[in-house]
This record gives C-alpha cells, sequence and structure tokens, in this order.
C-alpha cells in the first residue's frame, strides 16, 4: 500500500456510515454498523497481504492452493474506541492476535499519556492493523503508532472511519510510513478537537455513555 491516504468510496460503506452518521441511530445499531462498515474497510486494508502455496487435496485432485503467508496479523486497538472496531476485522481473520494501546489526553498539556500497552510477541515479523474509528487531532494515533514501533513493528497500517484533515496531516508528518484507510475524509475539526461533520464521539455513542 502506497498511497498515504486511502478513502473507500464503496456504496455499502457511504450507506452505512450515513446511518452511523445519523444521531437518531440507537447504540445498538450504531455497534452493528460499526462492525460491518469495519470489515468491509478490513477487505481494503488486507488487499495487499502476501500470499504463498500449500498442496491440499479438493474432493477432485490434489492441488497447489493459495494460503496466507508469514506470521498472524496483529490487530491493535486504540482504547477505548477502537475496540468496536475489533470484531469486524476478527470475523475476516479469525486467527490475528490482538492488542490495545490505552492513552488519554493530558488536560494541562493536551499530550496523550500512556497508561496501557499490551501487544502480541514478534511484531517485527507481523503486519499491524491499529484502528481507532476517529483520526482527529492525530496526536494520540502518532504516540500509538510510536509505541508499536518501539515494540518492533515495521509494517503498519491505520484503520479508521472518519479522518479530519488536520490528523491525516499529523500522521503524515510523524509516520509516512503508515497508510491510513478511511471511510471519510471530513472537512476539519472545531476548537474542541471534534470532527466535522462528523458523528460526535465514537465511544460515547458505541457504548452508551455520555
Amino acid at each position: 500500500m502506497s498511497e498515504h491516504l486511502t478513502v473507500v468510496d464503496h456504496p455499502l460503506v457511504q450507506h452505512k456510515l450515513t446511518l452511523m452518521r445519523d444521531k437518531g441511530t440507537s447504540t445498538a445499531g450504531f455497534r452493528r454498523l460499526l462492525r460491518e462498515i469495519t470489515q468491509l474497510l478490513a477487505y481494503e486494508i488486507t488487499r495487499e497481504m502476501p500470499l504463498t502455496t500449500t498442496t491440499i487435496e479438493t474432493p477432485m485432485e490434489d492441488m497447489e492452493a493459495p494460503i496466507l503467508a508469514g506470521k498472524k496479523l496483529a490487530l491493535v486497538s486504540i482504547l477505548r474506541a477502537g475496540n468496536g472496531m475489533l470484531d469486524g476485522v476478527l470475523e475476516l481473520i479469525p486467527s490475528a492476535r490482538v492488542g490495545f494501546v490505552g492513552l488519554y489526553r493530558d488536560e494541562e498539556t493536551l499530550q496523550p499519556v500512556q497508561y496501557y500497552f499490551k501487544a502480541p510477541e514478534g511484531l517485527k515479523d507481523r503486519i499491524v492493523i491499529a484502528v481507532d474509528p476517529m483520526l482527529a487531532t492525530g496526536n494520540s494515533s502518532a504516540a500509538a503508532i510510536d509505541l508499536l514501533k518501539e515494540a518492533g513493528a515495521n509494517d503498519i497500517r491505520f484503520l479508521c472511519l472518519l479522518a479530519a484533515p488536520e490528523g491525516v496531516e499529523r500522521m503524515k508528518e510523524a509516520h509516512p510510513d503508515v497508510p491510513i484507510v478511511t471511510a471519510s475524509l471530513d472537512r476539519e475539526l472545531n476548537d474542541k478537537g471534534y470532527i466535522m461533520p462528523g458523528l460526535g464521539d465514537a465511544g460515547d455513542r458505541m457504548f452508551g455513555t455520555k
């Protein structure tokens, strides 16, 4: 994947995203749509996974058939909203290893502070997909990628539902080697750092919290 930003304009992705943006969509509906849309985005982000072949026996004959190569993919959720995207990818790739990065924003410095980090072993030999529904300022996403690189990851992709131009720019500056796949590049951030037109706080809408 060479392009830094891929916006998936598949009609089903765009349709489901519109339903998610609608403030009238229920918590249960929001969660279901997030799982479905993540699955569709995961098709795009895994498009260039390496293949090898193995010998199998079909009911008709032996054949050399394609199979995924290398170590199992690592899927890393940026807490807490990233957890809503795990199921969608795991339905496609049930053997993926799963990790978690917990960051919060220091109200004084506005910088991300790490409170949790647990990643699968052998990251340097795995494709790593980091998931977070919103790429807003890009600060916490860039910090999460820093941690993954420190842990040895060198083939990282970032999967999000919505991106703001500011976040894309921040990520490109910090991690030009990490391609981003999203369903929409929205207009801008407002003065509180929310994506506009966006869909509100993804974590609150997913977990029914305010």
